[in-house]
């Protein structure tokens, strides 16, 4: 304990507040909240007989600290959950990514309010839905959501006819006054009941709306009333009547050597709406309690919605303070419960049933990846005899029709896995024109292997093709001084590999987790060789169309290939949108422009195809 920190432990305030931890480069390291903030931080610096190995750790970590005194335990509550989700302290136990689940956001303030997918919630009148673990579930509801009340998706209202979306009948197009603010205002209250899982009150008010319209032969509005209650029920159908009546949260745990997984459903009016689940870090040598009381903070400071009751597996450090927490935010008694028996005791149970089997698939998950990666990267240095393991592989391959636009590219697999950063290209100069595999292939180890020093070298390279491209790269990369680096040749049929001195190929076995490794890099190599040759060949051919348009010579080919990337943009593109680009004149755009349209009227006039 150094000299500040001893001062500032005597100036501890007897006041509610949060304490702050911080590490020798005054990076965030705890944060917590405390009654009496001199009792409190004290008993860091005691005698650590009674401290977890975890709480150890962190003090001897500890270079400064620093106190907010708040008015009351719920201040300092609320301070703690935001810092915690602000700064992600190393210390804290934290739920893993919880700043990247969605939301569903209805813009209230706007005249026409759109339902909207964001990772944020902001102070601006908005509603919002969420967090979603479950993206795929997310966005099968707002498909349903938009299918059956179609909301308004785009952003300018100030145009002068309806978009695509009108003609397709999923938007009202109210920015030309085709809906009146009334009516779609309607559509987003039974949006926001069907969200808030009202789906009884929605039933009500869909049909009353539809008999209504019926009765005032408005039958074009009955009918899609209709629809809207026929897909609202036929959504409910699925959902599981749990409860009688009231909004609750059933949170359920569970613990494996993968972490802490928290499942918690969602049952509003009675029935289950929807699950989400939630990974905790930080959790080694946390009792059960900490846990969830950690997990409660955090997700209860971010959740949008809240219950009248939330049921947990076990009890929470200050679970009266949390329930004055959530009231005070809801503006409603809202009670924290820990069923013993009966239907919520159960609902509890099937929340901790689901946590555990969703460790199950992760662990399965986790144990297959790993097969398919480091388990493949051992096999396949097994199968080859190499002397370590080839945990960096560089794979080369060759492309190009007929020797023109030449390519070579080169993709770095790391730990079995692709490392894309690391993936290079080569534009071949040395066979334009000619094909010459064996040729090409030396340009492009030379380029790459003749200035590296050898710590920088993989484990090993393995070079698209049978023996004539493994000896034209092994005479460039032992001429650069690499010796000790293997190189295998891959051959296009069966994935046989040929090695350095050995006349018959190795042959990996079927269905072998090394074999479908080798097949992954070297698809891979293919694919991002071909993706370079086939952009060259298209800007070559976009460059060579372009030349017989007067007025259009190499700066502008270029201008405007930088500009529109395809030829097709540049032929879809009116006389304003060519003449905007830099560099090009109004006459130089009329004359691009008529050159496709006459183009597209000859093939027009004379039916090709």
């Amino acid at each position: 304990m150094n000299d500040l920190i001893e001062q500032k432990l005597k100036q501890l305030p007897s006041a509610p507040g949060v304490y702050i931890m911080k590490d020798a480069a005054k990076r965030i390291i705890y944060v917590g909240k405390a009654v009496i903030l001199k009792n409190r931080v004290r008993q860091y610096f005691q005698s650590n007989k009674n401290h977890s190995a975890k709480v150890i750790a962190m003090v001897k970590k500890i270079a400064d600290f620093e106190t907010i005194i708040t008015g009351s335990e719920i201040e300092a509550l609320i301070l703690e959950c935001n810092l915690i989700k602000k700064h992600h302290p190393r210390y804290n136990i934290s739920l893993r990514d919880d700043k990247t689940y969605p939301y569903l956001k209805i813009t209230l303030k706007e005249d026409f309010p759109r339902v909207l997918i964001t990772r944020r919630i902001k102070k601006d009148g908005s509603r919002y839905f969420g967090p979603y673990t479950n993206v795929g579930a997310m966005k099968e509801s707002l498909k349903l959501l938009r299918r059956s009340f179609p909301l308004r998706t785009c952003k300018n209202m100030n145009v002068d006819r309806p978009c695509l979306e009108y003609h397709i009948k999923r938007c009202m197009a109210p920015c030309v006054g085709k809906i009146g603010k009334k009516t779609y205002g309607e559509m987003v209250k039974s949006v926001l009941l069907f969200l808030e899982g009202k789906s009884d009150i929605l039933e009500k008010v869909l049909y009353q709306r539809m008999e209504k319209a019926a009765e005032n032969f408005q039958f074009e509005l009955a009918a899609s009333l209709r629809d809207q209650l026929a897909a609202i029920k036929k959504t409910t159908e699925k959902q599981k009547i749990m409860t009688y009546g009231k909004d609750q949260d059933a949170v359920g745990m569970a613990r494996s050597i993968y972490g802490v997984c928290m499942q918690v459903f969602y049952i509003r009016g009675g029935k289950m709406i929807g699950r989400n689940h939630f990974i905790l870090k930080n959790i080694e040598n946390e009792s059960d309690i900490a846990v969830m009381t950690a997990f409660f903070k955090q997700y209860y400071n971010q959740a949008s919605s809240l219950p009248q009751e939330v049921l947990l597996p076990i009890k929470i450090y200050d679970g009266l303070l949390m329930e004055q927490w959530l009231t005070a935010v809801k503006g409603k008694k809202i009670d924290i419960i820990i069923p013993q028996r009966g239907l919520k005791k159960d609902l509890v149970n099937m929340a901790a049933e689901n946590a555990a089997k969703f460790l199950k698939d992760e662990e399965e998950r986790i144990m297959k990846e790993n097969a398919q990666t480091m388990g493949a990267v051992k096999e396949l240095g097994k199968y080859l005899h190499l002397a370590r393991l080839p945990r960096r592989m560089e794979c080369f391959d060759i492309s190009h029709i007929q020797g023109s636009e030449t390519v070579a590219s080169m993709v770095v697999f790391e730990d079995g896995l692709p490392d894309k950063s690391s993936y290079r290209r080569f534009k071949i100069k040395s066979t334009e024109g000619k094909p010459d595999d064996f040729l090409s292939m030396r340009e492009v180890t030379k380029r790459r292997y003749e200035k590296v020093d050898a710590d920088d070298m993989p484990d090993l390279i393995i070079i698209d093709g049978g023996k004539g491209q493994l000896s034209s790269a092994l005479e460039i990369i032992r001429g650069a001084g690499h010796m000790m680096v293997p190189v295998v040749g891959l051959a296009k049929q069966f994935e046989y590999i040929f090695t350095e001195g050995e006349s018959e190929p190795v042959i990996l076995p079927r269905h072998s987790e090394a074999l479908y490794l080798v097949q992954r890099i070297r698809d891979e190599a293919h694919r991002f060789a071909i993706t370079y040759h086939r952009k060259l060949r298209g800007k070559r051919n976009m460059v060579s169309i372009l030349d017989h348009i007067d007025g259009i010579g190499p700066k502008r080919r270029r201008i405007l290939w930088e500009h529109f990337g395809r030829l097709d943009k540049i032929k879809e593109a009116d006389v304003a949108q060519l003449a905007a680009v830099k560099g090009m004149t109004k006459s130089a755009a009329q004359a691009v422009y008529n050159f496709f349209a006459a183009q597209e009227s000859f093939v027009t006039k004379n039916n090709i195809k």
